[in-house]
């Protein structure tokens, strides 16, 4: 038997549901919010990652699923959503777009060659925002809210947002200076991969998994430390901007997040959540404003977010918070053979007014059908037999209150819209 690929997971019956309820309300929220829907290639030329993400980044070095084609062309399947929104927004001119700055918004699966564990996939679905020549920090605020209201509605409780910057470029390369000099005397104590951070990017180091308890490791210098004037007006007007949002954040100075291109701000958003531990991490992102230009396209300012899906499902199930019900609102019965005909045209015709509908495809016996009816939490049951095809009406069931009625066909939407309305007013 042919077994998925490690690191991969099929999604269908109520898991189906509730991916696709989670896309939809996230489509929703964007089209509150005015941002426009992107999609890029699943695969771009390698050298698009290599000159944003980092060629000393781990995601380079050692996930990224790479391949030549058939014309010998270097080809990486997309570890993250931003390069490839960069390299659209430059290719397709969007700078000299008449509406500014430009908001983006996606969905789509990336691909990582890295140890499965709970949350986190070889091929793992993201939503992102992306959003192109701003020079407000108001923007930052906006771009941190999205996600912090995408979880409220969800349901979710105790969600923080923790927040740092890592200033311009300036302050980018004091703070440089500054982990050269510290960490010089410790550079035996480092794991190999830390030595070579150490030439090529320092700042890399803070993401090591592998020396982050070690006592000197805990005292390195902060970003926020090193701050010009500019960098710190900057950040104390997004937290400003959040606090009129009524945002919970933190400022903490150990979030840097482990892409090259950020610059001033970067954030992490949370769910508080003890049985979770450190997989309590639900969305990242910051701002990145040179990273159009080192692409080769228009100094313009960026700033983004990404989340991912499946550690989202996870602590969904973990705070046992109910997404979808799978509810049928009406199942036709066919009392006959001879009715199937009349059966499917009533199914079509209350499927296109708008009603959930399911019928018997198996040709079970009433009993059979009524277990069907159990199993799929049906609302209305509509028997169709000859008679009623004869006298032109149908007979109806309330499968919860059990009521019945008979109905002539042409009046049928009007009563089962009258019957939903009152359904509804009794429930409120």
């Amino acid at each position: 038997m042919i077994q998925k690929p490690k690191g991969t997971y099929d999604v269908f019956g109520l898991m189906g549901l509730e991916v696709r309820y989670l896309e939809k309300l996230f489509e929703s929220i964007m089209e509150k919010y005015h941002y426009q829907y992107i999609r890029t290639p699943i695969f771009e030329v390698s050298n698009l990652f290599h000159r944003t993400v980092g060629e000393t980044s781990d995601i380079v070095r050692k996930e990224t699923y790479d391949f030549k084609d058939k014309g010998n062309r270097d080809l990486t399947l997309r570890p993250e959503g931003t390069a490839g929104v960069v390299r659209s927004f430059i290719e397709n001119k969007m700078s000299s777009y008449p509406n500014q700055p430009v908001k983006t918004w996606y969905i789509g699966p990336m691909y990582r060659y890295e140890r499965p564990q709970a949350g986190r996939f070889r091929e793992f679905y993201q939503f992102g925002v992306e959003v192109f020549g701003d020079t407000d920090s108001y923007m930052d605020a906006e771009v941190i809210s999205i996600p912090v209201n995408y979880f409220k509605m969800l349901g979710l409780k105790n969600i923080k947002v923790k927040i740092n910057s890592l200033g311009d470029r300036e302050s980018k390369e004091n703070y440089r200076k500054s982990l050269l000099d510290y960490f010089k005397p410790y550079l035996d104590s480092l794991c190999d991969d830390c030595k070579e951070r150490y030439i090529k990017n320092p700042l890399r180091i803070l993401d090591c998994k592998i020396d982050k308890d070690k006592d000197f490791f805990k005292k390195a210098p902060k970003t926020i430390d090193y701050l010009n004037e500019e960098s710190k007006k900057h950040l104390e007007d997004v937290l400003k901007y959040l606090k009129a949002l009524e945002i919970d954040y933190s400022v903490d100075s150990n979030i840097v997040r482990g892409l090259d291109y950020y610059t001033h701000t970067v954030f992490e958003v949370e769910a508080l959540i003890p049985s979770l531990g450190n997989q309590n991490v639900l969305c990242g992102g910051g701002r990145y404003d040179n990273l159009v230009k080192s692409l080769d396209g228009p100094a313009t300012k960026g700033v983004g977010f990404a989340l991912g899906m499946e550690r989202l499902l996870d602590v969904i199930h973990n705070e046992n918070i109910k997404l979808v019900d799978d509810l049928v609102d009406i199942y036709v019965v066919p009392m006959s053979e001879n009715t199937k005909e009349q059966v499917i045209s009533l199914v079509n015709y209350l499927r296109l007014n708008g009603f959930v509908v399911e019928t018997d495809y198996l040709n079970r016996n009433l009993k059979g059908n009524f277990k069907q009816i159990d199993r799929l939490n049906v609302k209305y049951i509509i028997f169709v037999g000859e008679d009623e095809i004869k006298n032109k009406k149908v007979k109806i069931k309330d499968n919860h209150t059990k009521e019945e009625y008979e109905i002539e066909f042409d009046k049928l939407i009007d009563f089962l819209d009258d019957l939903e309305g009152s359904n509804y007013e009794e429930h409120i």
